[in-house]
């Protein structure tokens, strides 16, 4: 399942809107609240890489989340962050120098819809980093070619979807019928997953791995940022949601939401997050 509303406002062919902040925040709780899959899949490309990359080439990098994994991943490592948002890549930057990795990483803001001049003239890259990223772009097949060309030989490109959006609340919630999160995600489910090997394959790379992630993590692992990061993810699904959700459930979801309320997500300790999410690790040769 794909859960229509995307996780990602970073675009390669539509300038970004004002609410780029906000969608930097649930981004970074994305990344806070699943660190550990991050971490698993960075080490996983660390196994692949038959030396430890020299240049890093992140695509529709928002805010840097995973420019930041990448460098905590390879300690010699220097990133190239690409993104057309401004204001994504100003909360980058605060949060390089937070980190201590402001020297290793550089920033480009530039419409990957168009040719890649800029990104050449820093490469050519030893890994390609793109999370949640290319089904936004204008022509997948054109950015895979383009891709393939600014990689080194044997240089890997790892492309990731989130396959549905997360779930987060227990069968019953304690309002209106139980169920309703379920309910909620087949409403608003609108696009089939994403399939990238026949387009990696096409433009000249060596699929080496599918790799599906699944993720299950409670509020004992997690903590108090697990209710921020479902309040974001539902209130999200809830823009989504007036005309298909029956008025009953859109009341209870409502009631959830609502910060003052005894049932809120905001109060719960019985969350917990369930998603999967698909790596494509191709090669060149």
């Amino acid at each position: 399942m794909n859960t229509h509303p995307d996780a990602h406002g970073h675009t390669g062919h539509e300038r970004a809107t004002g609410s780029d902040m906000a969608m930097a925040h649930l981004l970074e709780l994305d990344a806070e609240v699943l660190a550990s899959y991050i971490a698993e899949l960075t080490g996983r490309l660390a196994e692949l890489t038959p030396s430890p990359p020299a240049r890093i080439l992140d695509l529709g990098s928002g805010p840097g989340t995973g420019s930041l994994a990448l460098t905590r991943q390879f300690p010699s490592a220097h990133v190239t962050a690409a993104d057309i948002s401004p204001q994504m890549l100003h909360r980058l930057h605060k949060q390089a120098a937070a980190h201590g990795v402001a020297e290793r990483i550089n920033t480009l803001e530039t419409n990957l819809d168009k040719p890649w001049t800029e990104i050449s003239e820093r490469g050519p890259y030893d890994l390609i980093w793109a999370a949640a990223f290319l089904h936004h772009v204008a022509d997948p097949a054109r950015t895979f070619t383009q891709a393939f060309e600014q990689l080194r030989p044997r240089g890997l490109i790892a492309v990731t979807e989130m396959d549905f959006f997360p779930l987060f609340l227990p069968e019953d919630t304690g309002i209106g019928r139980p169920g309703l999160e379920a309910r909620l995600h087949a409403a608003t489910n609108a696009q089939p997953p994403h399939e990238w090997a026949g387009f990696l394959t096409d433009a000249g790379f060596t699929v080496e791995e599918r790799r599906p992630f699944e993720i299950r993590l409670d509020y004992a692992q997690i903590g108090p940022s697990l209710n921020a990061y479902a309040q974001i993810c539902l209130a999200k699904l809830r823009s989504h949601a007036t005309d298909v959700l029956e008025a009953d459930d859109l009341a209870a979801l409502d009631a959830l939401l609502d910060e003052t309320q005894p049932h809120s997500i905001a109060r719960r300790d019985d969350l917990s997050v369930h998603t999967t999410r698909t790596t494509w690790i191709a090669r060149r040769p």
